[in-house]
């Protein structure tokens, strides 16, 4: 599968349908995820984060894709989601409304499965600025 169709088929799979089954078919087994000054690794911290944002962000659909650029072993894209955000994400109080952000991610690939992505993601102030203002 080129990149591209595997970034597709990992848009189609885990983000839209929660399918964490399809993990191994997509991410190498030592997967390292770069957000912010943090490190993430392994299948496990996929299994666990598919799981934690769909049970807190209902009805979560990919709307667009866009590939920016790509060489040899990887590949930059950016994707745009929606969701309905029902339950606490991460200390993040439910605010029972619709959401939409934009992530930016690098993904480099060894042996035809992403190795380690470096993402950007508007998530978290977009649950921020969905929250009542609070009077002191």
């Amino acid at each position: 599968m080129k990149k591209q169709e595997l970034i597709q088929y990992a848009a189609q799979e885990l983000m839209n349908k929660g399918n964490i089954d399809v993990i191994p078919e997509i991410f190498n087994p030592s997967y390292v995820a770069h957000a912010g000054n943090k490190k993430y690794s392994g299948h496990e911290f996929l299994r666990r984060w598919t799981k934690q944002l769909h049970k807190a962000i209902t009805e979560i659909k990919v709307q667009h894709l866009d590939f920016l650029m790509e060489d040899e072993n990887s590949i930059t894209w950016q994707r745009s989601l929606s969701g309905k955000h029902l339950k606490d994400l991460r200390g993040i109080p439910a605010s029972g409304k619709k959401v939409r952000w934009t992530e930016m991610v690098v993904s480099r690939f060894q042996k035809d499965m992403i190795a380690e992505e470096w993402v950007v993601s508007e998530l978290a102030g977009e649950l921020m600025l969905r929250q009542p203002i609070q009077n002191h």
